[in-house]
């Protein structure tokens, strides 16, 4: 763990500098970058592009601690990026290996595969086919995300206005659910009342309930985690808000505890109209038994799910847009193999080649699996890797705040239990999933260590690449590793090398940049100016 240089060189009309551990890009004294205020989101924007991620993936406590740590790192460094730039800032030493795990855990498991695959299923939900998971879902699934990808890439701003779109339409969706919650309660159901509140905290035994121990409540909590999972997603994309502090104090709070009232009501609807057994088997479509179980069997009450797969492309575009960013920026400073093609922004200004890299990885978790209950291993495998990158988050904001030479500053300042809890809760994520379960190892189809092993196999392949990429590589192929900006002229603008900059591209940035002085006065922290 590092501390900030206090002396930061600034030149020119940038006023920012590059942070020459963490390389993290700093601005002048109220943190922001260059970019601060030009962004293309505002707050209803950033409001959407949670609730897009949070709605159709339904806890409390740890959603709101995360916020409120997340909250505090975003306005600190309100940087596109997200964890990439909290763990930068955390784990300096050794040098890219937080950067490195960061960049393999988000490229290969930050896919859209879980609501895309529910979109297929609702999809054939609403024309009258229901299936489990195959590979007609599938394929619905592939082209849901196909379209999601271009029309991010080629048409951005009808995909920011279409992900607006869906975002107040998932909102009344939601209160569909909750005022037919209600109607359900009152007696107005299709079906006997399921009872399910006559003794409501009994624990219940069979199929579809996971069996009871550590691992049951381990799992049941990760995919609780996946229904909340976005109220981090804004400060994936801060470079894109307008007044990037502001617009995140206000909209993640907003958006997280509006949900949250929403999530709670809706579920006690669910309770109100579908019985318990059927609720544990449910998976991902208990919004079509709860519209069957309340309108009936008609065309028009089928049609009801179709709303659902709505919500559910709303998900994918918010994800897809936020994650796409995050692996240019990765692509930006170096990290990932053939970095100039991910960065760049052909050929319709757009980061179509992330998009595209965001696609490809989707896919092929869809379509790799064998046919058979996949959604859940989909939503773990997703979910769990990122209790880990928490874990570390928690700890390391613990960290930055007991160690007082790391002079570390926020606007929002969470009390100190909060982020306590949070590592608390993560550590339970984590560890858990190891405890053989109670019931039959392989009751989902595969064995009950698989997602906690791959997620985890994952992140330590990240320190493989790490050690490859920052350690054997340069000395094999004689180039070094180093910090620094230039200017890209196909690009049509300033990039950050940040991780990558070859000794035969140093040449090139001192003529960008000849008003720096010595690069050996400069070490490796400087800005490129623009002429």
């Amino acid at each position: 763990m590092g501390e900030l240089d206090a002396k930061r060189p600034r030149t020119g009309s940038l006023n920012s500098s590059i942070d020459a551990e963490t390389g993290i890009k700093r601005g002048d004294s109220n943190g922001m970058s260059e970019r601060s205020g030009s962004g293309k989101i505002g707050v209803a924007g950033a409001v959407f592009l949670i609730l897009n991620k949070m709605i159709g993936t339904g806890t409390g406590l740890l959603t709101l601690s995360g916020l409120s740590v997340y909250l505090e790192f975003g306005l600190a460094i309100p940087l596109s990026g997200g964890e990439k730039n909290y763990l930068e800032r955390i784990f300096s030493r050794p040098r890219h290996l937080a950067t490195s795990v960061f960049a393999v855990q988000m490229v290969l498991l930050g896919f859209s595969a879980g609501n895309s695959l529910a979109f297929g299923r609702y999809v054939l939900l609403a024309v009258g086919h229901p299936m489990p998971d195959g590979w007609i879902p599938r394929a619905i699934a592939v082209a849901c995300m196909t379209f999601v990808i271009i029309l991010h890439a080629a048409f951005p701003k009808w995909g920011l206005r279409l992900t607006n779109a869906l975002g107040i339409f998932k909102v009344i969706v939601l209160l569909l659910i909750v005022g037919s919650g209600f109607a359900a309660l009152a007696g107005y159901r299709l079906v006997p009342d399921p009872g399910n509140f006559d003794n409501f905290w009994a624990v219940e035994k069979g199929d579809g309930y996971g069996g009871g121990g550590a691992y049951a409540y381990a799992t049941a909590l990760l995919q609780v985690v996946y229904s909340y999972k976005g109220w981090e997603n804004a400060n994936y994309v801060m470079g894109e808000l307008k007044n990037p502090q502001r617009t995140l104090k206000i909209a993640a709070p907003l958006a997280v505890v509006g949900i949250t009232i929403l999530y709670t009501l809706a579920n006690v609807a669910y309770f109100a109209a579908i019985p318990k057994g059927e609720l544990a088997k449910s998976e991902v479509i208990v919004a079509g038994l709860f519209f069957r179980n309340m309108f009936g069997e008609s065309a028009a009450a089928r049609s009801l799910p179709a709303l659902v797969a709505l919500s559910n492309i709303g998900n994918v575009l918010a994800v897809s847009f936020a994650h796409s960013r995050v692996n240019q920026e990765l692509a930006k400073e170096g990290v990932l193999p053939w970095s100039k093609f991910w960065a760049s922004m052909k050929p319709f200004n757009t980061p179509a080649a992330s998009l595209f890299l965001h696609w490809i990885v989707t896919v092929i978790v869809l379509i790799a699996p064998p046919p058979g209950p996949a959604y859940n291993f989909i939503v773990n495998l997703y979910t769990y890797p990122g209790a880990w990158i928490n874990t570390f988050v928690a700890g390391g904001l613990i960290y930055l705040r007991l160690i007082k030479s790391e002079n570390w500053s926020s606007p929002w300042q969470s009390f100190l239990p909060i982020p306590v809890i949070y590592l608390l809760l993560n550590i339970f994520l984590v560890v858990t999933p190891f405890v053989p379960p109670n019931s039959d190892w392989n009751a989902d189809g595969y064995p009950y260590y698989a997602f906690p092993l791959v997620g985890t196999g994952v992140l330590l392949f990240g320190g493989v690449y790490w050690f490859l990429w920052a350690r054997v590589w340069p000395r094999w192929f004689g180039y070094t590793l180093a910090v620094g900006t230039g200017v890209d002229e196909d690009e049509g603008g300033e990039v950050l090398y940040g991780r990558a900059l070859r000794e035969e591209r140093e040449a090139t940035d001192m003529a960008q940049a000849p008003l720096l002085g010595d690069r050996a006065k400069r070490g490796y922290c400087y800005d490129s100016i623009n002429l």
